[in-house]
């Protein structure tokens, strides 16, 4: 087992923006806690209504579509895929069920993603106008972190997301943009396979 010197924490040198990020974190659970308790299923039921939308969205970017019906039914399980199309809906589905189903038990640290040879790179954005984003070829997951909403932008359909939604660029669009949207600046949090 390798030591680790305790007393080097006290000569750390903290800045506001570290402790401002640390309160938040806090601040946070300690909302999400009580929105558990006092009202698990609306929570429950937003949660289902991003599950759809989020599907519904980063499949069109990809050009996937089909009815509003049919998304619903696909991503609730209701239903069968009939199409090649909705198999990659249903797969989308599946993923993101593991992911909120899953999150406790899948093992990413910090020290996993921010490695300087792992193979994902993550960026952290502050946004107060326009935001050029370019894809490299590779699929872009990013999060909106902070802020009302945002709008992005690019050779796609144009399409807004609300704080705490994830949505993904497709590897085969070039570039994009994302501009905040009823509020004056966003942060959004990217992740991306390193090129």
């Amino acid at each position: 087992m390798r030591p680790f010197n305790y007393s080097k924490i006290k000569e750390e040198k903290w800045n506001s923006e570290i402790l401002g990020l640390i309160a938040a974190i806090y601040k946070f659970a300690e909302k999400q806690e009580l929105y558990l308790k006092q009202r698990p299923d609306e929570l429950e039921k937003l949660v289902e209504i991003a599950k759809i939308q989020n599907t519904e969205a980063s499949n069109a970017i990809e050009g996937i579509v089909t009815t509003n019906t049919r998304i619903k039914q696909l991503v609730e399980e209701k239903t069968t895929p009939k199409n090649g199309d909705e198999e990659e809906i249903a797969g989308y589905r599946d993923v993101l069920n593991i992911i909120h189903e899953s999150f406790d038990m899948i093992p990413i640290t910090q020290n996993y993603i921010l490695h300087e040879l792992e193979f994902i790179e993550t960026r952290r954005y502050t946004i107060n106008n326009s935001s050029l984003h370019k894809t490299h070829g590779t699929v872009n997951m990013l999060n909106l972190v902070d802020g009302k909403s945002a709008v992005i932008e690019g050779d796609f359909e144009p399409f807004i997301v609300h704080y705490a939604e994830t949505f993904i660029i497709p590897a085969s669009i070039k570039e994009y943009s994302i501009k905040p949207y009823g509020c004056d600046e966003v942060k959004v949090l990217k992740a991306y396979v390193r090129s």
